[in-house]
């Protein structure tokens, strides 16, 4: 951990920070002059991690060695987001994919997924917004996917927690977004990182070149998408105006979701 004095943009806690999306997240969060707290399982890479960013950015830098799929880790981050005023941002980045059929996939593996995608990052969210909405600033980054509004693709159990983290940014952002806190959902397409050897297909290697972006570029694009204040972030989408359809659509589902009798196609009741 460096020494240099307090940054005037706070500290940004980034979980899965150690490979990948995460670590990049680190790199330019630090480069934009936030100090950092890293998380992730693997101590080691986080200390190198930090030395590097410490020594490239003057920031300072402070390791959480955590599983987050272990209670007693989990609380620990938790702790942290609670207790340190100097906290400004979260990036809930941390999870892992899978890509077979539910009855292909071994249970305890998809038990875990949900409680790394959704479990541990409802806590942290919960643990953080308390001291964001005492203090009237704040921001929340969540890391969810295309397939929250894909869910055909890949493993349904993965869209269903992907989904997750978009649905509860876009009530966040209805809660909380009058009082100082922005909230983020970044849905990437396939990116270059260690997520597909532990999704089971090898490595993005082996997946069409022309669909997977770098982590580099993909982060970039997504904190254009923070900087002009984008609720929903899709790295990849030529045309913003189909999410802005898409969603449209969804909205205007509501005022006919829930009426006291049932729709005259089921041709049932008075």
């Amino acid at each position: 951990m460096t020494t240099s004095g307090a940054s005037l943009k706070g500290t940004a806690l980034v979980t899965g920070a150690s490979t990948g999306i995460g670590a990049v997240y680190a790199d330019r969060l630090a480069r934009r002059g936030y100090d950092l707290i890293l998380v992730a399982r693997n101590g080691d890479k986080l200390k190198e991690l930090a030395a590097s960013l410490s020594s490239a950015t003057g920031r300072a830098v402070d390791v959480l060695a955590a599983d987050l799929t272990n209670k007693t880790d989990l609380r620990k981050v938790e702790e942290r987001l609670r207790s340190d005023k100097s906290i400004t941002t979260l990036v809930n980045n941390a999870g892992f994919g899978g890509t077979t059929s539910l009855v292909d996939s071994k249970i305890d593996e998809l038990e875990n997924m949900i409680e790394l995608n959704v479990t541990a990052l409802t806590r942290l969210t919960y643990a953080v917004l308390p001291g964001f909405l005492a203090r009237g600033k704040g921001a929340i980054i969540n890391i969810s996917s295309i397939v929250a509004v894909a869910p055909e693709m890949l493993n349904g159990v993965y869209s269903g927690t992907k989904a997750y983290v978009l649905n509860l940014t876009q009530s966040l952002h209805k809660e909380v977004g009058d009082k100082g806190i922005q909230v983020q959902a970044v849905l990437p397409g396939a990116t270059a990182s260690e997520f597909w050897d532990r999704a089971g297909i090898g490595g993005h290697q082996n997946l069409p070149e022309q669909i997977v972006m770098s982590s580099e570029e993909m982060v970039d694009a997504s904190l254009a998408g923070f900087d002009s204040r984008e609720l929903v972030t899709i790295p990849a989408l030529p045309d913003v105006g189909d999410w802005e359809k898409f969603n449209a659509a969804r909205v205007a589902l509501g005022p006919n979701l829930s009426h006291k009798r049932a729709a005259k196609r089921y041709g049932v009741g008075a």
